[in-house]
């Protein structure tokens, strides 16, 4: 039922004379073309968590996310493609049903339930979770951004599909992708995450605790220099450098997540970080659709 057995998403060159005279070979895995309409990051976090969901024989499943989410945004997308009814907690207090990411959740017949910030911090208690179980019996509970063991299990099946190379590079939200590729990822290749929040170095502890075998590897690294600003938040800069990859590579890319991996990758081989003759692949994580609610929004 819950297969992907669409083909694996393609791999793409970037050619650029900044990259030959430093003799570096850049490859860019298009998980943003993975699925028609639930790619990259999320169908890999999704993906195994439907399949438990079946095994458990749940009837419907409930996740949280803001309201321009990209985890919110695949879920409901699931939710309509496998017809398994889905319950979203949505950072509010109120709904905006004009934003398109709420718009699509809507059109998708997802049920959308705002809460205020106050209760919306209370996603990962425990308490408040089992609140949720009686609310929503038989429901299956899926973590904000769908990081979690199952998660970890489509991560790392992306990893095992990358061809031979010395570095990965992804970008860095809650650490389940970054966790679940260290594992599918052989210890000769360097992983390195580009975090997208400010004063983030909590998500070290954080890929630990979903990666508990992390704490003996000796092969990623977490960059924390590269965010623009903080979550959500991007630079003049960095918009045009997205523009400019979208334009001459047709590579799009949205300012929150790999446009911040693409645009910090591109400042460390400028700097010489990477030995000549190094082999790159930087993984899109899709989240496209998150242009849509900064044009919504009026950000770019």
């Amino acid at each position: 039922m819950f297969n992907s057995n669409h083909l694996e998403s393609p791999v793409q060159r970037i050619h650029h004379p900044l990259l030959t005279a430093k003799r570096i070979e850049l490859l860019v895995k298009r998980d943003d073309l993975l699925h028609p309409t639930v790619q990259g990051n999320k169908w890999r976090k999704l993906k195994h968590n439907l399949l438990e969901l079946k095994r458990r024989k749940n009837d419907a499943l409930l996740t949280f996310g803001g309201p321009f989410s990209n985890h919110l945004y695949a879920t409901a997308m699931v939710s309509k493609l496998f017809k398994i009814p889905a319950h979203i907690i949505v950072r509010g207090p109120h709904l905006d049903l004009q934003n398109p990411t709420l718009r699509l959740a809507k059109a998708c017949g997802a049920h959308l339930h705002a809460v205020t910030r106050l209760e919306y911090r209370q996603r990962y208690d425990n308490n408040y979770l089992k609140d949720l179980e009686k609310r929503f019996p038989n429901t299956f509970i899926v973590p904000e951004g769908g990081s979690n063991q199952f998660a970890l299990q489509g991560c790392q099946e992306l990893a095992q599909s990358l061809p031979q190379s010395d570095y990965v590079c992804c970008a860095v939200g809650s650490g389940g992708t970054f966790a679940g590729i260290l594992n599918g990822i052989p210890n000769t290749t360097q992983l390195l995450g580009f975090s997208v929040l400010k004063g983030a170095k909590y998500l070290q502890t954080e890929i630990l605790k979903l990666n508990p075998e992390a704490a003996s590897y000796n092969n990623w690294q977490l960059l924390h220099d590269f965010h623009d600003g903080g979550y959500g938040k991007f630079s003049e800069t960095l918009w045009s450098f997205c523009q400019m990859m979208t334009r001459t590579y047709h590579l799009p890319l949205e300012p929150i997540y790999t446009g911040k991996m693409m645009f910090g990758l591109w400042q460390l081989i400028e700097q010489d970080y990477f030995p000549t003759n190094s082999k790159i692949i930087a993984i899109h994580t899709g989240g496209l659709q998150g242009l849509d609610g900064l044009r919504y929004r009026k950000l770019i």
